[in-house]
């Protein structure tokens, strides 16, 4: 499958979304017939370089055309962290799409053991305990790439404080296949 065919889909929604046009996904879907089977991805957008929105699923349950759809105009114009993305914005803008395997959880005693089986720059992360929880793509190993500030954004993002594994919470593992425009 063409790896350009996920940031072109991601991209095309947004486009509709801001022209107020409807998306044929069924274009996509003539061209790439794998776009049907269930996925689970993040959409990141990058303006100038910076963080502009990001959402995604955790789980595949929904075909992946749907998935990058929702979760591209989702990150376009529903991230909770900024206000919706213009047209003027969007020309500047960088798309990226993760496609998530399945999550996996670590079990582990203390942190560090957590430590002995996190694999930085390749695991994302999630952390649940009870009613709160987080993921961070294994991108942001790039920019946290020290486990103790990286568990620490993580709890933070969780509501879970600067020391999140003192509660012990459930921890997954996945890996992604990045996609991003060229250049």
């Amino acid at each position: 499958m063409s790896s350009s065919i996920y940031v072109h889909v991601a991209r095309a929604a947004i486009q509709s979304r801001l022209e107020g046009s409807h998306l044929d996904k069924n274009v996509f879907l003539s061209d790439e017939p794998a776009l049907a089977h269930n996925g689970a991805c993040f959409v990141t957008l990058n303006l100038r370089g910076r963080l502009r929105g990001c959402i995604g699923s955790l789980i595949a349950y929904r075909p992946l055309i749907d998935d990058l759809i929702a979760n591209a105009e989702a990150a376009a114009f529903r991230d909770p962290r900024f206000p919706p993305l213009s047209s003027a914005e969007f020309d500047e803008t960088d798309v990226e799409v993760s496609l998530l395997s399945e999550p996996r959880q670590i079990y582990y005693r203390d942190a560090d053991d957590l430590k002995a089986m996190i694999r930085p720059h390749i695991d994302g992360v999630i952390l649940r305990s009870g009613s709160h929880q987080a993921t961070f793509l294994p991108q942001v190993w790039d920019e946290l790439n020290d486990f103790k500030r990286f568990f620490a954004q993580l709890g933070r993002k969780a509501a879970l404080g600067d020391n999140p594994l003192s509660y012990h919470p459930e921890v997954y593992v996945y890996q992604v296949r990045k996609f991003a425009e060229e250049g």
